[in-house]
């Protein structure tokens, strides 16, 4: 299964769900899901009519998130075709974080090397609770590619990090929550409806706030408080001259609910 197959999309009131679907793959990416995820990303990020992203992977077959890279396509690439695979996959998922919206990753089960890698690179991760996963690559005797080594450290502590990488070792999603790597377990039939009224709580929110809001905390984290709070300062100026912010002031005198356009 290849091409649009094997990306779903669905839009339910503001919320894209992006469902993973290569069952019989165990939602591996191959260079065509790449090539299909990579589009999707491009056009969210642009479509005013999308306020919150969800992630997750086709529970038809053997339950799995993603599995990562597809092993049995890796085979028969040549070390240059690997470089460009690990590129492409990298990019698409530094695409993912900075997507000017919250993206929630809906973990519905497997989620090793870059399928895990995925769930980083989102904002708020939610497992199912059967879920496992992993950065295993050092048992193939290779590294997380896909920006594993940066973001698992930044979300569970560099010790943490490092002893799950090195010893390519596969937690439980009770362990997950544990350490601070999901926000919540749910019962897998629960995850995407969990999922879904997140999501909603957020869309109800100022599109451009909710961008200017993850870029500073994105950005913010990685300098200097004194250099993290001008990156805020900016950010809140961007919203000052918005319809938004005026339409906000105005629901809130006239009791009602904020109706937010994007503007």
């Amino acid at each position: 299964m290849g091409g649009q197959d094997s990306l779903l999309r669905e839009l339910h009131d503001g919320i894209m769900v992006l469902t993973i679907n290569r069952p019989e793959a165990l939602n591996c990416f191959d260079m065509s899901l790449l090539a299909t995820f990579g589009k999707a990303v491009e056009e969210i990020a642009f479509d005013r009519d999308v306020k919150v992203v969800i992630v997750t992977g086709s529970t038809e077959g053997k339950n799995a998130f993603s599995t990562g890279a597809d092993l049995k396509e890796r085979a028969g690439m040549t070390p240059d075709q690997v470089m460009i695979y690990i590129r492409t996959i990298r990019n698409l998922f530094t695409a993912v974080e900075e997507l000017p919206k919250p993206v929630i990753a809906a973990v519905n089960g497997y989620a090793f090397g870059g399928g895990l890698e995925l769930a980083l690179a989102c904002d708020i991760r939610i497992a199912a609770s059967g879920a496992i996963v992993g950065l295993t690559e050092t048992s193939l005797a290779i590294i997380p590619g896909a920006g594993g080594t940066q973001r698992l450290p930044r979300v569970v502590g560099i010790p943490r990090a490092k002893e799950m990488i090195f010893r390519a070792r596969r937690i439980s999603a009770q362990e997950g929550l544990e350490i601070g790597l999901f926000l919540e377990v749910v019962e897998p039939d629960r995850l995407l409806d969990r999922s879904l009224e997140l999501a909603r709580e957020i869309a109800a929110n100022g599109p451009v706030a909710l961008a200017q809001a993850k870029y500073a905390i994105n950005k913010g984290a990685e300098v200097s408080l004194p250099m993290g709070l001008a990156i805020e300062s900016n950010a809140y100026a961007v919203t000052i001259p918005t319809k938004d912010r005026t339409e906000g002031l105005t629901a809130f005198r006239e009791k009602r609910k904020p109706v937010y356009t994007g503007e």
